[in-house]
């Protein structure tokens, strides 16, 4: 599922939005398959999205909507069925590439021992014969025998060539596969998938080499509005505003990814509280300080703000506890008026006080 839909789905709405989806699929006389369900739920939930758009136009046409189209829709708009086709091709071409090397060194081998029952016999008929004649035919038939072998070694190394370029290419497009299927495909910033592993993997290294982690949830204030007052199309245009702008503030080795909906997340490897709640007041400066226009009629949107809780990881923390961490101080953002940075250890040093 995108990002937009695994959130909806872990929310409030979810049941009311499931029962929608098999109430649209049956009214449209559509088998419940999981594949179909999963479709749906973007179909109900997300109706200006490709995808929707895209199943609307079929639905219009009264053409059946079968388990083809399905699959046809499924490898075309939801990122793992793409990724899963990707892999399957990979997957035949690296077949094929294969074969033809093994059938390649197997005939390799047989001229190897063609030559070498070749050598044999003329040591044989040079041993047991002194006629110039007879050398001179044998002569002959090892320089044929040379020749042969010259050729399928030559032919052998060809086809590694070739099947070594084939299988760097191969390389290549399975790393842009990877790198799109960590990829928010509307953002660009990691998605999050991506997001989890990145934290999980740099707890791991700051928990053996006891350096520090910095964890920013970041949620766009009265985004509903937005796409209530002016449409998704112009709510996804503030995603990318702000996307962009935590992109710019997130250099490696930071971390941003799009962590659900109008949520947003940044890691900051090796960082002080200092440094991390620097970075992203600018970030909600910078955001806060233009007034978007939509650009299909030029509207003025107003000024987007965010608010944004962030927290520095304890050591023998866990990865999921350090994400609380942060979470509660966003609410504590909310809660305070939005628009601000709070920090999950000044909650804390304020509680104990």
């Amino acid at each position: 599922m995108t990002t937009q839909v695994e959130t909806t789905v872990r929310s409030p709405e979810a049941y009311t939005l499931a029962r929608r989806a098999v109430d649209a699929m049956q009214e449209a006389a559509i088998w419940p398959t999981p594949l179909n369900f999963e479709l749906w739920l973007h179909y109900i939930s997300a109706p200006e999205s490709p995808l929707s758009q895209e199943m609307a136009r079929l639905l219009a046409t009264g053409a059946p909507f079968n388990d083809t189209t399905a699959e046809m829709l499924a490898a075309e708009f939801l990122p793992r069925s793409r990724m899963s086709e990707e892999i399957r091709d990979a997957g035949a071409v690296l077949n094929r590439e294969l074969a033809a090397v093994a059938a390649a060194i197997d005939k390799a081998r047989e001229s190897q021992v063609e030559y070498g029952d070749t050598l044999a016999q003329a040591a044989d008929d040079m041993a047991s014969t002194s006629d110039p004649t007879n050398l001179g035919a044998i002569v002959s038939s090892l320089s044929d025998a040379t020749d042969r072998i010259r050729r399928h070694t030559t032919a052998l190394e060809r086809r590694l060539e070739s099947s070594n370029r084939e299988v760097a290419k191969l390389r290549d497009h399975l790393e842009q596969v990877r790198r799109d299927a960590m990829t928010d495909a509307l953002t660009n910033l990691a998605n999050r998938k991506a997001f989890d592993e990145q934290l999980q993997r740099m707890c791991e290294e700051a928990e053996a080499g006891g350096s520090s982690i910095g964890l920013a949830l970041i949620d766009i204030d009265h985004f509903k509005r937005f796409n209530d007052t002016w449409g998704h199309q112009t709510g996804d245009q503030v995603l990318r505003y702000v996307a962009s702008v935590l992109a710019r503030v997130a250099r490696a080795p930071r971390i941003a990814a799009r962590y659900g909906g109008e949520e947003f997340a940044v890691i900051f490897p090796r960082e002080s509280a200092g440094s991390v709640a620097a970075a992203l007041n600018a970030a909600r400066e910078e955001i806060a300080s233009r007034n978007l226009r939509r650009r299909s009629t030029n509207d003025n949107l107003g000024a987007v703000t965010i608010s944004v809780g962030f927290a520095l990881r304890r050591a023998g923390e866990a990865a999921s506890q350090f994400l609380e961490r942060a979470d509660a101080a966003l609410y504590v953002s909310k809660r305070s008026g939005r628009n601000r940075v709070t920090s999950a250890e000044a909650v804390a040093a304020s509680a104990a006080a």
